[in-house]
């Protein structure tokens, strides 16, 4: 299977990256080649060297490159350089003649002259026809308005940052990537938009370069607000520094130090050794029991005066309160059985004899 050679080419600083067959020319990076693109023939820069892949993995409808740049072709594209500046003076002063509503950031023309692109922002819709006839009239050729973004603005139009250096999304940034608060969160920083936004208004396109990085550096820190215990006694950490790897601690009585990740991990396997020495010898002093006192004079071991413990003592309490209630009542019911108990009198005997029956016959 024929392999082909595939050159990645951009048309503007900082743009888009496109791929072009190379039709076997000899290039290298920097190099101005005319290719065959949609919207006809264009004048483009290699960005890297031809690479060799398969005709599967090809992207679609791909293109070629026609010619590498002439000294008429470089020429070419200065004359249009300046036709640009041209017409967007003129579209600025018919954009303003109508009141419309737009601003216009930049012209583009082909490299063939077929086609100007009048690129715009806008916080709606604009009807721009009757301007579009007015610059077809002026320059009789096709006209092209696309309205762009805030960040495709800054991209076109450049400048310095914050920073003091250039944008870089005019300088080196080829696609925007998303940017949320959460990576300036992340960071540290302070969320005021002032500081954290760009020129073109939106987050700053650099948050997200070290996004990642601080991810991965806060994972070996603990979090704010964890109780530790070190050799010298409880702590609790109240701030990080995400990138020196040092952490606040702050004792029980306000006292506050800052302690790198390394000593502070030295601390805690001190502390949890020590703890662990003591609970060992603890736990050997409850297996072997309590040690025991030999009397000299005798040798014979004392028994030693274990203090109750408050449970026992306690419950010897109860044992004696509920005798002493035994031992009272048993003296009250042996008092009601003899009361209740009555001593039977003897009969008394009569001296009378019993008179015999009397015989009726």
């Amino acid at each position: 299977m024929d392999k082909l050679n595939i050159v990645s080419i951009s048309f503007h600083t900082a743009g888009k990256i496109f791929d072009f067959d190379s039709q076997n020319f000899n290039l290298s990076p920097g190099d101005k080649v005319i290719v065959e693109t949609e919207r006809g023939r264009a004048l483009g820069t290699v960005v890297k060297k031809p690479r060799e892949i398969t005709p599967d993995q090809a992207p679609p409808k791909l293109k070629s490159i026609l010619r590498i740049a002439a000294e008429n072709d470089l020429h070419m594209s200065q004359s249009n350089a300046l036709r640009e500046q041209e017409a967007l003076q003129f579209c600025r002063q018919r954009v303003k003649e109508r009141n419309m509503e737009m601003k216009l950031v930049r012209t583009e023309y082909l490299f063939d002259g077929s086609k100007i692109i009048f690129y715009f922002t806008a916080d709606g819709r604009v009807d721009f026809r009757e301007l579009v006839r007015d610059l077809a009239q002026h320059f009789r050729t096709r006209i092209e308005m696309r309205q762009i973004g805030v960040r495709d603005e800054a991209k076109q139009v450049g400048g310095l940052g914050i920073c003091g250096r250039e944008l870089c999304c005019s300088s080196h940034l080829r696609e925007f990537v998303p940017v949320s608060v959460k990576m300036a969160k992340a960071q540290g920083l302070a969320l005021n938009p002032t500081k954290i936004s760009g020129q073109c208004g939106r987050l700053l396109c650099c948050l997200a370069y070290e996004y990642e990085t601080y991810n991965e550096m806060r994972k070996t820190l603990p979090k704010c607000g964890k109780k530790v215990h070190i050799e010298s006694g409880d702590a609790e950490i109240i701030s990080r520094d995400i990138l020196a790897q040092k952490v606040t601690l702050r004792s029980p009585n306000g006292d506050r130090c800052q302690m790198h990740i390394e000593e502070l991990n030295k601390e805690l396997n001190k502390a949890e050794k020590g703890s662990t020495e003591a609970s060992a010898k603890t736990a050997e002093q409850i297996k072997k029991g309590p040690e025991k006192r030999v009397n000299k004079s005798r040798n014979r071991p004392i028994k030693p005066n274990r203090p109750l413990q408050p449970q026992e003592a306690i419950q010897k309490d109860k044992d004696k309160a509920d005798k002493e209630q035994g031992q009272q009542s048993t003296g009250e019911n042996s008092g009601q059985e003899k009361s209740k108990r009555r001593r039977r009198r003897p009969r008394r005997r009569s001296n009378r004899q019993s008179k015999p029956p009397e015989n009726n016959t």
